[in-house]
């Protein structure tokens, strides 16, 4: 990326108070939110081909299907749920003061925050960056976004995007580095949003503290797939694929491992070896496999299967290479298993973030149940039964940021759920009307009308004050 389009630190400030001070003149009423949203979704329409080019420089190859089904449709969705609710999201609510408050009338108000910043990753650098924004507008807020320089082609292409859509005083984008985006996150926002990992979370939330910053930390963690013994193998091999190797497991609620029955193992084994055959009989120049971000990523996660091997771990690679050279070169990594690491693995410390499944046995679910739960809460959770009294256990047993049964991936695109962590995986949710909510201030109104009990409840104190409260008392 160009030193042109960087973001020079003594400008930060002063962008957040344009900004500020454009939403205090004027703030966003129905009308503007809505005629905002649908420019940003025609200008993502007219724009495809750009992102789509853009995308694939910062990956080297970007499937274009997972690219239009992970990063366009999600937005997409979005906008058109966000249009279609927001007037009556809008709409104070009528609250019930109770019979002790009588007559006054009460209600809450879903007025906008202000200006909200929103820090976006890589991994999917348009449907991260654009959902949360569109959230923010549809709830009347401006908006401050700092992109990821991992990806700076479509960085790039969102700062010219957003240009075209807003003016300068509503929406702004701050581009640069990892340095540039720790000063971000100590500006006094009225909300921050973050999507990345656990470890760059605490950063973010340590640094908007020292403002009172209210921050959504969408963050990750290793996510949990459980195989019931009644599971149909080979949907579950299907389900598997889609959710560990879709951008080539570049996914922050990807499944990062799957708990099998003993009795099952092998069997799974092989229903993901010919499901991963019939998707990508060969790798090499492969449009439709998605390469490593960076070389950095690249060889984190060759660094976990050096170590799983050394420990003498079995490793299977799920689909040919023909030119090892080649895929080095292109940061190809092919989808692939390690079977029974022990938690002493490098394998098992951090999330994968890459097309690496771990598989691993267990006894009983309430074996499967105590591994899930040794560690910090997912993200995802993943169960494939048709066993409702197991489905319901383990419901019952686990807390997740959000659970698929019988699928993976699916519950994060859907705009009538919410979407976010718990514990270490994130805090905080948005999406649809959980994410209008949250870059909104629910804000009551209590008024008082006609003669109420408390104009004559006032000292000095006396028998009729006594009489008041064992009524109000009861």
């Amino acid at each position: 990326m160009s030193a042109m389009h960087d973001t020079a630190h003594f400008d930060l400030a002063p962008t957040l108070q344009r900004l500020r001070s454009a939403w205090q003149a004027q703030r966003p009423d129905y009308a503007q939110r809505r005629a905002d949203l649908l420019r940003l979704r025609n200008a993502l329409v007219e724009r495809q081909e750009q992102m789509l080019a853009a995308i694939d420089a910062d990956y080297g190859n970007r499937s274009r299907h997972e690219t239009l089904l992970g990063d366009v449709m999600p937005v997409l969705a979005e906008i058109d749920h966000l249009r279609t609710h927001l007037r009556r999201w809008m709409r104070p609510q009528r609250r019930r003061p109770g019979w002790r408050l009588w007559p006054a009338k009460v209600q809450v108000r879903y007025v906008p925050l202000g200006v909200v910043g929103v820090i976006s990753p890589w991994n999917y650098p348009i449907q991260l960056a654009l959902a949360p924004l569109a959230a923010a507008i549809a709830a009347g807020n401006h908006v401050y976004l700092k992109p990821s320089e991992h990806s700076p082609h479509t960085s790039k292409f969102l700062h010219a995007l957003l240009a075209h859509v807003f003016p300068p005083e509503r929406v702004a984008v701050a581009m640069g580095d990892a340095e540039l985006g720790a000063a971000f996150a100590g500006l006094p926002f009225d909300h921050l949003l973050f999507t990345g990992s656990t470890a760059i979370g605490r950063k973010v939330m340590a640094a908007a503290a020292a403002n009172l910053t209210p921050v959504t930390l969408e963050l990750g963690g290793k996510s949990p797939a459980v195989v019931g013994m009644d599971a149909p193998m080979a949907q579950v091999a299907t389900r598997l694929a889609t959710g560990k190797f879709y951008n080539a497991g570049q996914t922050c609620i990807a499944p990062d491992y799957v708990l099998v029955p003993s009795a099952r193992r092998d069997e799974l084994v092989h229903a993901l070896r010919t499901e991963v055959a019939s998707r990508y009989p060969m790798l090499d120049g492969n449009v439709d496999y998605t390469r490593g971000i960076n070389e950095a990523q690249y060889r984190r996660l060759r660094g976990y299967l050096d170590d799983a091997r050394a420990r003498g771990l079995e490793v299977i690679e799920l689909a040919p290479l023909a030119d090892r050279a080649r895929a080095e070169a292109e940061r190809l990594l092919p989808p692939t298993l390690v079977l029974e690491p022990g938690d002493d693995a490098t394998i098992m410390h951090d999330e994968i973030f890459g097309p690496i499944l771990v598989v691993r046995s267990y006894s009983g679910i309430d074996d499967a149940i105590a591994m899930i739960n040794a560690r910090d809460r997912p993200l995802a959770l993943y169960h494939f039964s048709h066993d409702n009294d197991e489905i319901e256990r383990l419901l019952g047993a686990v807390v997740a940021g959000g659970v698929c049964v019988n699928e993976t991936l699916l519950h994060q695109v859907c705009s009538n759920l919410p979407f976010g962590g718990v514990g270490a995986s994130g805090m905080g949710h948005y999406h649809g009307h959980e994410g209008f909510l949250t870059f909104s201030k629910a804000m009551p109104v209590f008024r008082q009308r006609g003669l109420p009990v408390t104009d004559r409840f006032k000292p000095p104190y006396g028998r009729l004050a006594d009489t008041l409260l064992k009524v109000v008392m009861r």
